[in-house]
C-alpha cells in the first residue's frame, strides 16, 4: 500500500468518528447589530483603550473642558486650523481658523490641523467613522493636514462593526461616503520599519466628550 492510500485510509477512519451536529443545538441567539460584549470595560473606556492601542492620543473631557482640550492638543501644530462653523461654534476658542472654500491640496497642507466631530465611536475595535456630514467636512480635509483632532461624544461610541453600520443606517447616513479611521495614518516597509503620515495625518488625537 502506498503512503498516499495509507493517509487516505486515515483521513477516512477519522471521517468516520466524526458526527454531524444537530443544527437545533448549533443555532446561535444573535442578531447583526446587536451590541456585543466589550469585555471588563464599558464600552467608553474599551473605546479609549483600543484607540491608545494604534498610537493615538486619546483623552477624556467634560463639556465644559472641551475648548481647553482641544486647545491643548493643537499646541504643536504648525498653521491654521480647518473646521466648519459647527466646530467653531462648538468651541468658541481663539485659533487661527482657514476656511474650506474648495481648498487645493496644496492649500490644504499648509493647514495645520484639522478639527472634525464624528459620525460613530467603535469600541472593539478603537475605529472612528466619519459620514462627513455637518461638523465633520469633506473627505480631503481628514486626510492631508498632518494632526487631525477629532470629537466623539460618549453617546456615539457602540460595541462593534455591526452594531455601528446598523447606527449608520438608523442615521439614514449609510449610502454616503465614508472615512473609518484607527489611528493615525500608517505604513511599513518590507523590514516592517514604521513610518506614519505618509498618506495621511501622522497625528490623530481624539476627545471624548462624557
Amino acid at each position: 500500500m502506498s503512503s498516499r492510500d495509507i493517509i487516505l485510509n486515515r483521513v477516512r477512519s477519522a471521517l468516520t468518528d466524526v458526527v454531524d451536529p444537530d443544527p437545533a443545538e448549533t443555532v446561535i441567539d444573535w442578531q447583526y447589530g446587536r451590541p456585543v460584549d466589550t469585555g471588563d470595560l464599558d464600552v467608553v473606556d474599551r473605546f479609549a483603550e483600543r484607540v491608545a492601542d494604534y498610537r493615538a492620543v486619546v483623552e477624556e473631557v467634560t463639556e465644559d473642558g472641551l475648548t481647553a482640550a482641544v486647545t491643548a492638543a493643537l499646541t504643536p501644530a504648525r498653521g491654521p486650523v480647518l473646521a466648519d462653523h459647527i466646530v467653531r461654534d462648538r468651541l468658541a476658542a481663539d485659533l487661527e481658523w482657514l476656511d474650506d472654500d474648495a481648498l487645493e491640496p496644496a492649500e490644504l497642507d499648509a493647514a495645520g490641523a484639522v478639527i472634525t466631530t464624528a459620525t460613530v465611536g467603535i469600541a472593539n475595535t478603537g475605529t472612528i467613522v466619519l459620514d462627513h456630514g455637518a461638523g465633520q467636512g469633506r473627505r480631503a480635509l481628514s486626510l492631508v493636514p498632518d494632526m487631525h483632532v477629532c470629537i466623539v461624544d460618549a453617546t456615539q461610541i457602540v460595541s462593534d462593526v455591526p452594531e455601528a453600520v446598523a447606527r449608520l443606517i438608523d442615521l439614514g447616513v449609510a449610502h454616503r461616503p465614508q472615512t473609518w479611521i484607527s489611528g493615525p495614518s500608517a505604513t511599513s516597509d518590507i523590514e516592517l520599519d514604521r513610518v506614519e503620515g505618509v498618506h495621511g495625518p501622522r497625528t490623530l488625537h481624539v476627545v471624548v466628550v462624557r
